[in-house]
């Protein structure tokens, strides 16, 4: 359905460590040129192949209109987790890393009996979830 999700920071810099360390445990790891001048104000997570014109990815900008980042309410990038080992690692390495807590990972059973979800903020206020569905207790 997507191509890709935008996301705007304030600080790019101190953003990427954040998304580079959250999203490991999901998988999902940095795409797109790397020290390239003309992608200094954007970063990239997820699948990206140019030529290939697939993208299915998470990019984290300066805002393109040169005002500083703001968050949407009620905005929030949910992302899939392969394992509820996998949300945790997500929700930690966020916290470690800059981010805070929206929600401690576990079942949200109001959702759904397999709902097992963490959510957190990034370092510019942006909401961001880690679910795994699938299983409704512990994998061994």
């Amino acid at each position: 359905m997507f191509t890709y999700i935008m996301l705007g920071s304030s600080d790019l810099e101190r953003s990427k460590p954040f998304y580079d360390h959250a999203l490991a445990p999901l998988g999902i790891a940095r795409c797109g040129p790397q020290n390239d001048p003309d992608w200094e104000d954007i970063a990239g997570w997820g699948v990206y192949e140019q030529d290939g014109a697939t993208e299915l990815a998470l990019w984290l900008c300066k805002p393109f209109d040169g005002r500083p980042a703001s968050v949407g309410n009620g905005t929030m990038v949910a992302l899939k987790a392969m394992s509820w080992d996998a949300v945790r690692g997500f929700h930690q390495a966020a916290l470690e890393h800059g981010g805070s807590s929206e929600g401690v990972p576990g079942l949200r059973a109001h959702y759904a009996d397999d709902f097992f979800a963490a959510y957190v903020r990034d370092p510019d206020g942006n909401k961001l979830a880690a679910v795994c569905r699938g299983f409704t207790a512990e994998q061994a």
